[in-house]
């Protein structure tokens, strides 16, 4: 479980991501669709189509 620091920033991309997804590709929707930098410290948070699972990454 991730437990962040309070002062870390969250971004939630809104739409769907397919949950098969690896870090690879996630990394590429941070670039490119949110123009942010995936080695930021921060932490992105990625959704499936029927809202019910989350998948995060965060800068170690």
């Amino acid at each position: 479980m991730l437990r962040p620091t309070s002062d870390v920033q969250v971004f939630l991309y809104a739409d769907p991501v397919d949950m098969r997804k690896s870090i690879d590709g996630l990394s590429l929707l941070v670039e490119q669709e949110m123009s942010l930098s995936p080695m930021d410290e921060a932490l992105f948070v990625f959704c499936n189509r029927g809202r019910d699972k989350i998948k995060g990454s965060e800068d170690p």
